[in-house]
């Protein structure tokens, strides 16, 4: 088989240590195909251009690669990087063991095929997989509860699992979030207890990038009245992590559900409104990207809601797309101020960021957009501190809510290259979220402490907290312990999902349910 042999080869390599899920038949009967003898020139040479397309459109469907379908709707998007952003990105990809370990590969192939016939041993290999494959199954179909095998990625081995199949859970914990809603009373009519909600949905910011970056304790943190330890953002794009916090007051849905008319009762914000909320809308960006604008107006869902201009402050820094970007502080300075020249009732405002998005670049700065990663969260950080000084300084009360969107997914992992966070893992989804009341008597004097929340929580554990805010307000006199707030949250299985893509934890880490429906474990 020549050279064939080390794409099998290679695959039995990944095999082994559980980064494909290669169909052994297929491929016995493929390197069948490639040892009959062919006579004339013209049938080998065509028959090598039909397993080079054969060959990586097979290794391609065998990996945990998304569908190529999918891969060619991508392509208007990437269209729109910018160009140092797609230099960036191929750094990430091309390394220099990209380019060193296939040369000793090939090396080792041809020194060892001079003494050894390679092909033999990887047919038998190949067979043997194969072999022992087909009795685990035929072992696991026998075993006590039948039904429900899991692939598993590091054996290929199917598995009973003990609480009932991996699918039979997914379909029960969506079933049992379509009966969960939040609902609101109306603000307090008392103008010293009412109290402005300021939503902050921050795009790439995780626990673990915290962690890579060395913030995880910072000075903003150590200001939250309430750290949700334990949330799940639930999908790894800003498009859906938008549309599951702006619909906050319903339990979770699955992916192809948030694009479709969503009962209004779910909607935050109108909720919000119906509470007696003026609502707005404000980004540190155009909004251009994948129509963003459009999704936040249609999800705030409160009729004549605009997204508030930014038109005008000075530019913080390029967007991956070559955008400009504001810097958060400059953009929310501007609002409060209008929005303090304006007076009235309590206001609920969504804001989004993307000042910590991958490829974004500093203005006269050569860092590439993960060297300035720690720059730009410190600002941000630094940025929001400002924030609560200014609203502590009006005298005005409010309720911040730092959320965000998904992580930055800066450390990568075995299937995913840095910034890539097409399998949304627990990395990715597992997010700091926290709430800071400003105007709260003894905020400064050391008084009060932070109440954290551990238990496994998501956007509808935050609705359930505002709607509590809400109905008794903690700045009203005699209001009950911060803790009061916080018990019996409604708790949340972490389960991310994208478009193919479920993830899913377990009490040993977590699963992976594939684009072909199998579900392999994560690492």
């Amino acid at each position: 088989m020549g050279f064939w042999n080390l794409y099998f080869a290679v695959k039995l390599y990944l095999y082994a240590v559980g980064d494909l899920r290669p169909i052994w038949w297929l491929n016995l009967l493929f390197a069948l195909l490639l040892l009959v003898p062919l006579p004339k020139r013209w049938m080998r040479v065509t028959r090598l251009v039909l397993a080079i397309v054969a060959g990586t459109v097979l290794i391609y469907h065998e990996s945990d690669l998304p569908p190529f379908s999918y891969v060619l709707r991508q392509i208007p998007g990437l269209s729109t990087f910018s160009a140092s952003y797609m230099i960036e990105l191929a750094h990430r990809i091309v390394t220099p063991a990209v380019i060193y370990v296939p040369i000793i590969v090939v090396l080792a192939y041809l020194l060892i095929n001079r003494w050894v016939r390679v092909s033999t041993f990887v047919l038998v290999a190949m067979l043997g997989v194969c072999l022992w494959e087909g009795m685990d199954a035929l072992v696991a179909k026998s075993g006590v509860q039948p039904g429900v095998a899991v692939a598993h990625a590091n054996t290929g081995a199917a598995a009973n699992d003990a609480t009932g199949g991996y699918d039979q859970q997914l379909a029960a914990f969506y079933a049992a979030e379509k009966g969960r809603k939040v609902n609101f009373s109306p603000a307090s009519s008392d103008p010293n207890a009412q109290f402005d909600i300021i939503v902050l949905h921050i795009c790439s910011l995780s626990w673990d990038d915290l962690d890579v970056v060395n913030m995880h304790d910072n000075a903003l943190f150590q200001r939250f009245d309430f750290v949700f330890k334990n949330f799940s953002s639930a999908a790894s794009y800003s498009g859906p992590a938008a549309i599951r916090v702006l619909r906050a007051a319903c339990g979770q849905q699955q992916h192809r559900d948030l694009y479709s008319p969503e009962d209004a009762g779910c909607h935050l914000f109108a909720d919000l409104a119906a509470a007696g909320y003026g609502v707005q809308a404000l980004l540190n960006h155009d909004g251009q990207f994948d129509d963003f604008r459009g999704l936040v107006i249609r999800e705030i869902a409160v009729p004549g809601v605009q997204l508030e201009s930014n038109e005008g402050l000075p530019m913080a820094m390029r967007e991956f797309d070559g955008s400009r970007l504001v810097g958060d502080y400059d953009a929310l300075e501007r609002w409060y101020k209008q929005r303090l020249a304006k007076g009235g009732g309590p206001v609920a405002l969504y804001y989004n960021t993307v000042t910590l998005h991958d490829g974004n670049r500093l203005l006269n700065s050569n860092m590439s957009s993960l060297q300035s990663y720690p720059v730009r969260m410190s600002k941000l950080v630094n940025d929001i501190d400002r924030l609560i000084d200014l609203i502590a300084q009006s005298g005005r009360k409010a309720a911040i809510v730092f959320v965000p969107e998904h992580g930055a997914a800066l450390r990568g992992d075995s299937r995913q290259i840095a910034g890539m966070r097409e399998i949304p893992t627990p990395r990715i989804i597992h997010v700091p979220v926290g709430v800071t009341l400003v105007g709260l008597p003894g905020h400064n004097d050391g008084t009060r402490k932070t109440v954290t929340i551990d238990t496994p929580t998501s956007y509808l554990a935050l609705g359930q907290l505002l709607s509590k805010l809400v109905a008794d307000s903690p700045f009203r006199d005699g209001a009950p312990p911060l803790s009061q707030y916080a018990a019996d949250l409604p708790q949340t299985r972490m389960i991310g999902e994208n478009e193919n893509t479920v993830t899913m934890t377990t009490p040993d880490g977590y699963v992976i349910h594939t684009s072909d429906g199998v579900w392999v474990e994560g690492k």
